[in-house]
């Protein structure tokens, strides 16, 4: 039996949760040319983002992946902490260096990869897939938005790092939050990691590598109009809790060519906002 070379139970104990077959996932995904360069599958892992960081600090090339079956230190946005039981779910970190793309574009990375994610969701596991602004990946589960997913962009000494955790397999009773899901919660016809991995990859280097060749730009490259036709906070009263305890309502109405969300309030200004933990609300609560 293949084991992960490290001591404890075998990962085979839940067969509803099989692991990742390391050697399948390079041999299909480190071809010659491509984006990706190298890639590890973890057996646990504080934080997949803060190993890859220490790799990019000595040196690691561009196009390195690093995937752990469980993470027990995982962060989000806003440094909010979360964990997931061991192989529910897909928890990885990307390597990239955009050479001749300006740092003041790299903000656009945390969104593609949310528009390449929630396309292959889409598409590969059959479920109707949303980005919440910024990059959260959302879905419809009993006519309520639950968040399925999420991403983190760090930088690196010059490198960026982005995280991308998605709930696969959870349970109800394993939902870290109520307002939590998972593919299997919300139907999907295809939950193998693997494959929803493969083609999470795949789709993300095409992408990238449009965004790369029009030098990181938004419009240019299509990345503004995908994210745009994927976000569902645009149209929308929301709330917006600012830095500073300060508070913003409004309807989301446009994404700028920063990735800036444009809130129209009230009396009828335009605020870009930059960052932010945006509440989709009731027309009555705007």
């Amino acid at each position: 039996m293949r084991g992960f070379g490290h001591d404890g139970p075998s990962p085979w104990t839940d067969l509803e949760r099989p692991p990742l077959d390391q050697a399948a996932l390079r041999r299909d995904l480190l071809t010659p040319g491509g984006l990706w360069t190298a890639l590890d599958v973890l057996a646990g892992t504080g934080s997949t983002n803060t190993d890859l960081a220490a790799r990019a600090k000595l040196g690691a090339a561009e196009g390195a992946v690093l995937v752990a079956e469980e993470q027990t230190a995982g962060r989000g946005r806003l440094e909010r902490q979360w964990s997931a039981p061991a192989r529910s779910g897909l928890f990885l970190s990307l390597l990239l260096r955009p050479k001749d793309v300006p740092m003041e574009r790299y903000g656009w990375l945390p969104i593609l990869v949310g528009v390449a994610a929630a396309a292959t969701l889409s598409r590969v596991a059959g479920v109707d897939t949303g980005l919440k602004w910024p990059n959260d990946l959302q879905v419809t589960v009993g006519g309520a938005e639950r968040k399925l997913g999420g991403i983190l962009t760090e930088l690196s000494d010059g490198a960026v790092v982005v995280g991308l955790g998605v709930n696969v397999s959870l349970r109800e009773e394993e939902l870290p939050v109520p307002t939590a899901t998972s593919l299997v919660l919300a139907g999907a016809e295809v939950t193998d990691r693997e494959t929803l991995l493969r083609s999470l990859l795949r789709e993300f280097a095409e992408l990238y590598g449009e965004w790369v060749a029009a030098a990181g730009d938004p419009q240019a490259s299509g990345l503004l109009p995908a994210y745009t036709a994927r976000c569902t906070t645009l149209g929308r009263p929301v709330k917006v809790q600012l830095p500073g305890d300060r508070e913003l309502l409004g309807e989301a109405v446009a994404i700028d060519g920063d990735g800036r969300l444009v809130v129209r309030s009230a009396d009828g200004t335009r605020h870009p906002v930059a960052a932010g933990d945006v509440v989709h609300v009731r027309p009555q609560q705007a």
